[in-house]
């Protein structure tokens, strides 16, 4: 039953992040809001995040939505119509929701503890990018090949004790090859190991990241050109099978200045994987064991297209998809915050699917459902211990007490 004070709601604490002070001075700074008659910029957050956790089809889903009375009276509006949705979606500054995101990619950090965030090798930043096809017809901005359009979203990612945040992110068409955002993305503090695929592999930048003491770890492309100059000691009972320090590249063309560390080691397949990598300090099957880490980023991928409706645009500008792309990791933030605040350590789709059904009750009953244990309603298929049911039955014919069985109604297997 939904409390009277909509401030005590679960929706409330999912948004409470957002209306704050900081909010309202970048919102006033930037003067997002100056013309804003009716939907301001907070209620525009509220209600596309809450459609994408709802995964609704379009526009007019979401102007229906308002038909809900716990709805309207949680986004503090009676009603609003499909085409004023969309011009706001689209007339909103797409640097306004990337200063709100990197607002609240540190606030996460700040109640996770930074310290949390380190590793043992420093912290570990994992960077990929994922493309979403789109019609070209539809959106003309976004050519990807001669008939189909695409944009692609480069994004780095902290890893924390087998989670991930996202940190940063970088909206483009996908036709720009990914290592384009290369140095957008790379973090450059000498603490950090920057871990990325062989979509990255760029042998100037490598020797500009040696020159410049940055950590990367990288899978080398198979076409690679390798000189090797020393071959490391290998444990014996390491799953690693090579560990070599070689230079890459051309002579005379594309050689590099520096020499790299080459970890050879295998996938689950038992295919062979190439690692390079400038640390020279960690151990091989370390480095091994952190590029396998590398598939986080590529499930938070799969995650976010799955449960946060990023492969559906509810506007066709090139704004208006950056807006909901950035919208979709605020809402991944956001859950994030009131999984911490809830002080639950259980995986976050549920808690994505508790606010689906717990979005409009007090946050504490948010907070007791999501920590109640589940009963169990059944004891399980039981077994029948044949040989011992027919041990039994002898000693009842023995002791002369077994006249039920000529009971034509008696059957021995339902007790």
């Amino acid at each position: 039953m939904q409390g009277k004070d909509t401030t005590l709601s679960t929706f409330h604490q999912l948004f409470a992040p957002l209306s704050n002070d900081y909010f309202w001075q970048l919102t006033a700074g930037m003067g997002v809001d100056k013309y804003a008659k009716k939907l301001n910029s907070l209620q525009l957050v509220e209600i596309i995040a809450f459609a994408q956790m709802e995964q609704l089809n379009g526009l007019r889903d979401i102007s229906n939505s308002f038909n809900d009375p716990q709805f309207s009276r949680a986004i503090n509006l009676e009603s609003i119509s499909f085409s004023q949705i969309a011009r706001r979606l689209r007339d909103l500054p797409p640097e306004f929701i990337r200063l709100l995101f990197s607002y609240l990619t540190t606030r996460v950090g700040q109640e996770i503890g930074f310290a949390n965030l380190r590793n043992m090798v420093g912290r570990i930043y994992l960077i990929d990018s994922t493309t979403i096809s789109l019609c070209l017809s539809q959106y003309r901005w976004a050519e990807f090949r001669r008939t189909k359009g695409g944009v692609k979203l480069h994004l780095r990612l902290k890893f924390c004790e087998e989670e991930v945040l996202p940190d940063k992110a970088i909206v483009t068409p996908a036709r720009p090859a990914d290592k384009t955002q290369m140095d957008a993305l790379v973090v450059e503090e000498k603490e950090a190991l920057n871990v990325f695929d062989r979509g990255y592999v760029d042998y100037k930048k490598f020797d500009r990241y040696c020159e410049e003491g940055i950590r990367f770890a990288s899978r080398l492309k198979g076409n690679a050109l390798v000189t090797v100059v020393k071959d490391l000691p290998l444990n014996p009972d390491s799953k690693v099978k090579q560990d070599r320090i070689a230079y890459l590249g051309k002579d005379g063309v594309t050689k590099m200045k520096h020499p790299l560390r080459l970890i050879t080691t295998e996938d689950t397949k038992g295919q062979p994987v190439v690692i390079v990598t400038n640390d020279f300090e960690l151990k091989a099957e370390e480095l091994s064991e952190i590029y396998r880490k590398r598939w986080q980023i590529e499930l938070f991928f799969k995650w976010t297209k799955q449960h946060l409706r990023v492969k559906h645009f509810y506007g066709k500008s090139e704004q208006a998809v950056e807006n909901q792309l950035f919208i979709a990791l605020i809402t991944y933030c956001l859950m994030v915050m009131l999984q911490l605040r809830a002080g639950y350590q259980g995986p976050l789709l549920t808690i994505k699917r508790l606010i689906r059904t717990c979005l409009y009750e007090p946050f504490t009953f948010f907070v007791q459902n999501l920590h109640l244990k589940p009963k169990r309603r059944s004891r399980g298929r039981r077994r029948i211990d044949h040989e011992d049911f027919y041990r039994e039955i002898v000693k009842q014919v023995l002791a002369g007490e077994a006249d039920y069985l000529n009971d034509v109604t008696y059957d021995p297997l339902v007790l």
